[in-house]
């Protein structure tokens, strides 16, 4: 199972949110680039970056500093936040992201997100599945649909897509442990997905739990900021 930090901005520093709740914020750095070189200096590979004032806005606001992390580190980075457009596709792809990450779109609107899949390859996508009770959450989780997690991850898996995360919006920023019901559920009905966990991980047993239901890799951001896992345990964790 790959361990996958997570960096979330507002305004270029990097932030956490509560159940997605932007009036429930706590900074904790102010320079993203310094926290993305301690996680390549540990021995990670991967990179979740999200840019939460382009989820909020709905356009890409924060690629500058992807770019900076990108050019500056040989982590392979996975960006979302706010892509909408075609344009916002080649930003975050000319910026330096190997996967560009979707969510909104994939649900409101499934023929632009397919044409991308076709003009792209659907290996360039992370597919984002945030859900509250099992169903799709948009709009950096403003906003709730009718759309069952299965039936999300069912259409999409049928147009290639090869890696989903999903988070429990619930669980998110509560470190209180991850949706294992929920993501054992899927793992099962999907088991040739690449299956990414995220929300919800206060520590290395919660890790150790996801790796032996099955995930093929957990996002991990709280958890390092308030130091209730190290980067030590998240590099011995990661060659597991």
């Amino acid at each position: 199972m790959q361990i996958i930090p997570a960096i979330d901005i507002i305004d270029g520093k990097c932030v956490r949110l509560t159940e997605g709740n932007y009036a429930e914020k706590t900074i904790y750095h102010n320079n993203p680039l310094d926290v993305a070189l301690q996680f390549q200096d540990a021995g990670l590979q991967r990179l979740h970056l999200v840019d939460l004032d382009g989820a909020k806005a709905g356009t890409v606001k924060n690629w500058k500093v992807l770019e900076s992390i990108a050019t500056h580190t040989q982590l392979k980075i996975d960006f979302g936040g706010g892509i909408k457009t075609l344009q916002d596709v080649q930003i975050v792809f000319n910026s330096g992201a190997i996967l560009a990450t979707v969510g909104s779109i994939a649900v409101k609107e499934e023929a632009t997100f397919v044409g991308w899949l076709q003009q792209f390859g659907a290996d360039k996508f992370l597919l984002g599945a945030d859900v509250k009770n099992e169903k799709i959450a948009i709009a950096g989780w403003l906003e709730t649909t009718d759309i069952w997690i299965y039936d999300f991850i069912e259409k999409y898996v049928q147009h290639g897509v090869q890696q989903i995360f999903c988070t429990d919006v619930s669980k998110d920023g509560r470190l209180q442990g991850p949706a294992i019901d929920l993501y054992k559920k899927i793992i099962e009905q999907f088991p040739n997905l690449h299956f990414i966990a995220s929300g919800g991980v206060a520590n290395q047993h919660d890790l150790t739990a996801l790796q032996a239901i099955g995930c093929g890799g957990a996002i991990v951001g709280k958890a390092i900021y308030e130091k209730r896992i190290t980067l030590s345990e998240l590099q011995m964790l990661n060659t597991l």
